[in-house]
């Protein structure tokens, strides 16, 4: 039953997220689904003992490749479907508790979760961009290969 609760809940995040960025209409669906994705990746990947950083960075490079799917298929920026879909994946309630430490004076505990939310946070930019060096690779390979068939 909670998987079903992940992917309920992180498909109306993305979603939600897509209609506060005024994100078209036909586009909401699939920014949804990225989203969705790119968290059960990660829930999963936790359950199976994977660390929480390595587990956001594979997510991310999921929601980056996702979009740029989607972004190709549906004629419509790539932006749209990373803010969306990597929306869950977004360390908000580690940040929070953060800053809560750190007002208390629970300094310890609140350097320890700030180290982790950068390292989230790391993890996330790592992984969009691993997914956009991947994309720009297999496209300069896949010209060159177009460009040697007509000479």
């Amino acid at each position: 039953m909670t998987i079903i609760a992940h992917l309920l809940t992180s498909f109306i995040a993305a979603a939600g997220f897509g209609i506060l960025f005024n994100a078209p209409r036909k586009s909401l669906i699939q920014c949804g689904l990225v989203g969705m994705l790119g968290w059960i990746l990660y829930f999963i990947l936790v359950q199976q003992g994977l660390d929480v950083v390595p587990a956001t960075v594979f997510a991310a490079m999921l929601v980056g490749a996702l979009s740029q799917i989607c972004a190709k298929l549906y004629k419509t920026p790539i932006i749209i479907f990373i803010v969306s879909g990597i929306i869950p994946l977004v360390p908000g309630g580690s940040a929070y508790d953060a800053m809560r430490n750190f007002v208390e004076n629970d300094y310890f505990t609140a350097v320890q979760l700030s180290a982790k939310v950068m390292l989230l946070s790391g993890g996330i930019a790592i992984g969009l961009m691993f997914s956009e060096v991947v994309n720009q690779t297999v496209r300069k390979l896949m010209w060159k290969k177009r460009s040697d068939a007509f000479k």
